[in-house]
C-alpha cells in the first residue's frame, strides 16, 4: 500500500466520524478505566491480562485468517464469559452494588474528592487514638499503588467499610483477629489478621521495639503502602513508609498522615508536611 493511498484511506476514515463514534469512545475508556482500577492487586486483574491478550491474538488470527485458530479463541472468549461469572461472583456483585448507588463513576476520576474520604479520616483517627489511649496493639497497612494480594490471602477476608467500631473490634486482645495486619484498600478494610514480612535488617529497628514495628518496616520496604502501629507496651503511634520508621506520631501529625492519603485538596500541602516530619524525627533519633 503506497503513502497516498494510506493517506486518502485515513481521511475517508475521519470524514466518516460523527460525534456519536467519539461519545462511544469515551464510554467505552471510561468503563476500561474503573475495570483496571476496580481489579488492580485483586486475583482479578492476572484474568483481565489473560483475556486482553487472548483477545488480541484472536484478532491477529482474524487479519492473517488462521480460521482454526480463530475458532478455538472465539470458543474459549465466549464460554470465558461464563467462567467469569462463576468465578468472580463476589467482585461482580461488588461492582453491582457500587452501580446501585451511585458510586462506581465517582468525582475521583475527575480530580475530586469523594464526601467520604474525610468520614474515612474521621474514622481511622478515632479508632487508632482510641486504641492507643487503651495501649492495644495494632497494625494498619493502606495500600496505595503496589497491590498487596499476596499479603491479604494470607489473613481472613473482612470487605467491611472503615468504622472505629469495626477497627477497635478487630484489635481487640484475645478476639479471634487481633494478632496480624488490617490490610486498608480505599474506604474497605479488606483483611484482617494478615502477615507481614519481617525486615531483615535488625539494626534499622531499635532493640525496645517488637514485632509488629519489624512487620511495618518489612512491608514498607517491599511496597508503597503506609502502615501506622500502635504500641502494646506504651501506646506511642508509629508509621513506615519507604523503609522508615517514624515514632512518637501526636494526634495533629496523625490527622495531617491520614489527610494526605485520602484528602486529594490537602495532598500536596500535607505531603510536604509529613516529608518535613520525617527529616525532623530522623534528626531527633539520630542525636
Amino acid at each position: 500500500m503506497s503513502l497516498e493511498v494510506l493517506v486518502k484511506a485515513i481521511g475517508s476514515g475521519f470524514s466518516q466520524f460523527r460525534i456519536a463514534d467519539a461519545i462511544d469512545i469515551i464510554i467505552i475508556a471510561v468503563l476500561l478505566y474503573h475495570l483496571i482500577n476496580f481489579t488492580k492487586g485483586t486475583r482479578a486483574i492476572q484474568l483481565v491480562k489473560g483475556l486482553a491478550i487472548l483477545l488480541g491474538v484472536a484478532i491477529l488470527s482474524d487479519i492473517f485468517q488462521l480460521s482454526t485458530l480463530s475458532w478455538l479463541l472465539n470458543s474459549l472468549l465466549v464460554s470465558g464469559i461464563i467462567v467469569v461469572v462463576v468465578l468472580f461472583q463476589p467482585e461482580i456483585r461488588r461492582v453491582l452494588e457500587r452501580i446501585g448507588r451511585g458510586k462506581l463513576f465517582e468525582l475521583s476520576l475527575l480530580g475530586f474528592d469523594s464526601p467520604e474520604n474525610a468520614q474515612i479520616v474521621s474514622e481511622m483517627h478515632l479508632a487508632i487514638t482510641n486504641l492507643a489511649r487503651r495501649r492495644v496493639g495494632a497494625l494498619i497497612v493502606i495500600e496505595q499503588k503496589t497491590g498487596l494480594g499476596e499479603i491479604i490471602s494470607t489473613g481472613t477476608r473482612i470487605e467491611g467499610l472503615i468504622s472505629a467500631p469495626l477497627i477497635e473490634n478487630i484489635f481487640e486482645p484475645n478476639t479471634p483477629l487481633h494478632d496480624g495486619a488490617v490490610i486498608v484498600r480505599g474506604g474497605m478494610i479488606v483483611s484482617a489478621a494478615c502477615f507481614l514480612p519481617l525486615v531483615d535488617d535488625n539494626r534499622s529497628v531499635a532493640r525496645e521495639l517488637g514485632t509488629r514495628h519489624r512487620a511495618a518496616l518489612g512491608v514498607s520496604t517491599v511496597s508503597d503502602s503506609i502502615t501506622i502501629v500502635v504500641s502494646e507496651e506504651t501506646g506511642v503511634i508509629s508509621f513506615a513508609r519507604d523503609g522508615r520508621l517514624i515514632r512518637y506520631v501526636d494526634d495533629k501529625a496523625l490527622k495531617n498522615l491520614l489527610e494526605s492519603i485520602y484528602i486529594k485538596e490537602v495532598k500536596d500541602k500535607k505531603q510536604n508536611n509529613i516529608k518535613q516530619h520525617f527529616k525532623l524525627r530522623s534528626k531527633h533519633e539520630k542525636q
